[in-house]
C-alpha cells in the first residue's frame, strides 16, 4: 500500500511541477524522477517549500542569477541544477 501512496504522491507533485515554463518543468520533474524516492523526509519538505515559490524567483535561482536566502533551499536548488539532463 505504501508504494501505491508514493505513486499517488508523485503524480500530485508532478502536476505541481508544471509551471508553464519548459525549463522549470524539466528541472523540477528531473528531481522527481531522480531524487525524490531517495530523499530524506527533511529534503522532501524542502522540495515542497520550493514548489510554493513564485516562478520568477525559481527562474532566477535555477539560472544562477540569484540565490535563495534559505540555506536548505539554496542547497536543493544547487543539487537540482547539478543533475545531468
Amino acid at each position: 500500500m505504501a508504494q501505491q501512496d508514493d505513486e499517488v504522491e508523485l503524480r500530485r507533485l508532478r502536476w505541481k511541477c508544471r509551471r508553464g515554463m519548459r525549463e522549470l518543468d524539466q528541472l523540477l520533474e528531473r528531481y522527481l524522477d531522480r531524487g525524490w524516492r531517495g530523499a530524506s523526509e527533511q529534503e522532501r519538505g524542502v522540495f515542497l517549500r520550493l514548489l510554493e515559490t513564485e516562478d520568477d524567483k525559481l527562474w532566477h535561482w535555477f539560472m544562477g542569477h540569484d540565490t535563495p536566502a534559505d540555506a536548505d533551499l539554496s542547497t536543493l536548488v544547487q543539487d537540482i541544477r547539478s543533475l545531468p539532463p
